[in-house]
């Protein structure tokens, strides 16, 4: 019997992934066929009123936002994870891994207002001071991909620390034990033989901390400004900003058409595909270190 349960349990959690993703093509597909692949996916205008459905803008203002933030935050949660796995006393990782825990259960809205109320301000005070010469008058309002990714560099934290301790953690101490053994020093233990070992690992809490990044929705919706175009490139372009695709399907659902809706459900077609290969690297990355 409980294999039964649990069969059809596993079989409940299948059966949802397959009506979401039935449901998504269902409706955003056959806008897709019709308006052009092509047109949709690299068109360069956003404007529902004259019937212009073009991502492209966004794809580039979520794949930006995105990588910075785990430029951001794939080093601190890496370092955070070796401290607490390889270095901290018991009793300072007891006091620090709940934090963690709380880290990960913050609502994005409190995420959100925190960056609007801190992080926008501080930015924005960097922009109207000794950036101004180099910024333009709407690049000034602290709205930007730079706060978007400090935020999300923040969310993802947990996901990139947790899942990498665990992998540091499941390296046998045999490891460390032969490498001070053989003359090196706890660092050199550390950085050459152990991160090594757990690599897969480390690599898979990074693609999930991608994943969570990429489907974050109202934080970002709060900090990025939501201009439909492409950031430039360099110091002008971290100061730009942009609408990422989730954010443009949560803004305009509520007063969508029936095309309109149509254009946003593509949209989503486009994050699920995004959200399905990040998971495949995943599942490649994990069976190939077994």
């Amino acid at each position: 019997m409980v294999k039964v349960i649990l069969l059809v349990m596993a079989l409940i959690s299948v059966l949802s992934l397959g009506l979401i993703g039935y449901f998504i093509f269902q409706e955003g597909l056959p806008f897709m066929l019709k308006y052009g692949v092509g047109d949709f996916i690299f068109g360069m205008e956003w404007d529902p009123l004259n019937q212009l459905y073009g991502i492209f803008p966004m794809i580039v203002g979520t794949v930006v936002v995105t990588i910075l933030a785990l430029l951001l935050g794939a080093p601190i949660g890496i370092a955070v994870a070796i401290f607490l796995t390889k270095i901290a006393p018991a009793k300072v990782a007891r006091v620090i891994r709940p934090t963690i825990d709380l880290l990960a259960g913050i609502p994005s809205v409190v995420y959100g207002l925190f960056g609007m109320v801190v992080i926008r301000a501080l930015l924005r005070h960097l922009a109207h001071g000794p950036l101004s010469d180099y910024l333009p008058a709407n690049y000034q309002t602290g709205y930007s991909v730079l706060a978007g990714s400090i935020i999300l560099a923040i969310m993802i934290l947990p996901t990139i620390i947790t899942i990498s301790s665990d992998a540091i953690h499941a390296v046998p101490s045999e490891y460390d034990e032969a490498a001070l053994g053989l003359g090196a020093s706890k660092w050199q233990s550390i950085a050459t033989v152990v991160v090594p070992a757990a690599k897969s690992g480390i690599i898979s809490s990074i693609v999930l901390g991608i994943g969570r990044a990429l489907g974050e929705t109202m934080a970002i919706i709060m900090v990025v400004g939501n201009t439909v175009a492409i950031p430039e490139f360099g110091l002008r372009g971290m100061f730009a900003p942009v609408r990422t695709l989730t954010g443009n399907v949560a803004l305009e659902m509520g007063y969508a058409g029936p095309e309109h809706r149509q254009a946003l459900f593509a949209t989503g077609i486009i994050l699920f595909i995004f959200i399905m290969i990040l998971n495949s690297i995943t599942l490649v990355i994990t069976k190939k270190e077994d």
